[in-house]
C-alpha cells in the first residue's frame, strides 16, 4: 500500500510539472507595419512628374518625415527609376533635383459595435475591478493605413520650377469583423493570404522545404 502511495505522488508531480518561457515582442505588430508600407506603395507609383526620361535627378528628402519614412523614400525613388530617372548623389552634378514632401504616414483606427460594451464592477475589498468582456451581435474593428505624398522639380542651377503634383494618396485597411459573439473574420488588402505564397510557390516549382529521400544502392 505505501508502495503504491509513493508511486501516485511521484505521478501526480511529474504530471502537475510544467514549464514557462519567456517571449519579448516588439512595441509595433506587424499589421501596423504593413498597413503604412502598404499604403506608402499606393501612394508612390501614383507619382508622375511628367520629366523627360533620362534626366539626371538629385532627390531632396530633407522635408520628408513620418512613421516608416526609409521604406516610403525608397519606394518614391523606386517610382522614379521606372519613369527612366538617373539618380545622382551630388546635387552639382543634377539637372533637376526633386523635393519630396509627406502630408501623412500613419494609421487611423476605427470601431463600430451593436451590442454591450465591454465593462467593469468594482468589488468591495477587491484591489482590482471585474472585468466583462465584449458582448458583440455585430462587431468591426477597423485599423486603416494612410500616406500622402507630394513632390516638386525644379532646375539644379536656376532653381526655377520644372514641375510639381498635387498630393497623391494611398490606403490600405484591416478589419475584424465579429457576428452574434463568436464568429470573427478578418478582411485585409495589406497582407496577403499565407495559403495563396504557399500555392504561389508550389506553381513556380519551388522546392518543398522537407529533406529529400536517400536512396542507397542495392547490393
Amino acid at each position: 500500500m505505501k508502495s503504491f502511495a509513493f508511486v501516485t505522488v511521484g505521478a501526480a508531480l511529474i504530471l502537475s510539472a510544467c514549464s514557462t518561457s519567456v517571449q519579448s515582442n516588439p512595441s509595433r505588430t506587424a499589421t501596423e507595419e504593413m498597413l503604412i508600407s502598404t499604403a506608402a506603395e499606393r501612394a508612390a507609383e501614383k507619382l508622375d512628374l511628367s520629366i523627360p526620361a533620362n534626366s539626371t535627378i538629385y532627390i531632396d528628402n530633407s522635408n520628408f518625415e513620418g512613421t516608416d519614412s526609409k521604406y516610403a523614400v525608397a519606394a518614391i525613388k523606386t517610382r522614379l527609376l521606372q519613369q527612366g530617372m538617373r539618380l545622382v548623389d551630388d546635387k552639382k552634378t543634377a539637372d533637376i533635383i526633386i523635393e519630396t514632401r509627406s502630408g501623412a504616414l500613419s494609421t487611423d483606427q476605427n470601431t463600430f459595435l451593436v451590442g454591450v460594451p465591454q465593462f467593469s464592477l468594482p468589488i468591495p475589498f477587491a484591489s482590482t475591478p471585474l472585468t466583462f468582456p465584449e458582448i458583440a451581435l455585430y462587431g468591426e474593428k477597423t485599423q486603416k493605413g494612410v500616406a500622402k505624398f507630394a513632390i516638386t522639380g525644379y532646375d539644379a542651377k536656376k532653381r526655377n520650377l520644372v514641375a510639381a503634383q498635387e498630393p497623391q494618396y494611398g490606403f490600405s485597411h484591416n478589419t475584424q469583423k465579429t457576428v452574434l459573439i463568436f464568429i470573427s473574420w478578418t478582411d485585409t488588402d495589406a497582407m496577403p493570404d499565407e495559403s495563396d505564397l504557399i500555392d504561389n510557390k508550389e506553381d513556380k516549382g519551388v522546392a518543398s522545404s522537407a529533406s529529400p529521400k536517400l536512396e542507397l544502392p542495392s547490393r
